[in-house]
């Protein structure tokens, strides 16, 4: 591999899932404002932020191939992102309860060359949940850096009824698709 592979992305589960592919990258965190538009519909929002997080970080180093990734949870057209205390982290899993939700996460690759953005979506089922069950959850504090205020990856995969589609984009990253991806660029 001749070009450097940069990940922009602090996310443990994402740098986890990369390590997966075999290829040497380095991780630099993009710091942009995650404030979502709007104006668009939640894919071309999760969308927006990765290819925002990967044009960030090729600022820096325009010959790299960059990954930027964002992952977000929408039920009935509504997008669920971190939840920023234990509140709304009730109030998310408490939507979520019952019910069908869709994970989407946008990946954008970006080199000099190349610019290609995509979203993978999978549909996850929850159980019913007790407050209880929610409560003991939130009480591991698993909740506050993940979109829905759940982890498919650790003890959030209780509540999981059923999924369609592809788990790891669940956990952060289509791991599978961004390999295929990587391959046809650096080799």
């Amino acid at each position: 591999m001749s070009q450097k592979l940069i990940l922009a992305s602090n996310s443990p589960r994402r740098r986890e899932l990369l390590a997966k592919t075999g290829f040497s990258y380095q991780v630099v965190v993009s710091e942009i404002d995650e404030t979502l538009n709007e104006n668009f519909t939640p894919e071309e929002n999760v969308k927006s932020l990765a290819e925002q997080k990967a044009e960030a970080v090729s600022m820096n180093d325009p010959d790299a191939v960059i990954i930027g990734a964002d992952t977000m949870v929408c039920i009935d057209n509504i997008s669920l992102g971190k939840p920023k205390n234990e509140q709304e982290a009730k109030q998310m899993l408490k939507r979520l309860s019952g019910h069908v939700h869709t994970v989407m996460t946008g990946v954008c690759i970006k080199s000099s060359d190349v610019n290609l953005s995509f979203v993978e979506k999978t549909d996850v089922a929850f159980y019913d949940l007790t407050d209880d069950e929610i409560n003991d959850y939130i009480s591991t504090g698993d909740s506050f850096d993940k979109a829905g205020a759940y982890g498919i990856q650790g003890q959030g995969a209780l509540f999981v009824k059923s999924i369609n589609g592809d788990f790891f984009s669940v956990m952060g990253l289509p791991v599978a698709r961004v390999y295929r991806e990587l391959k046809s660029i650096l080799n």
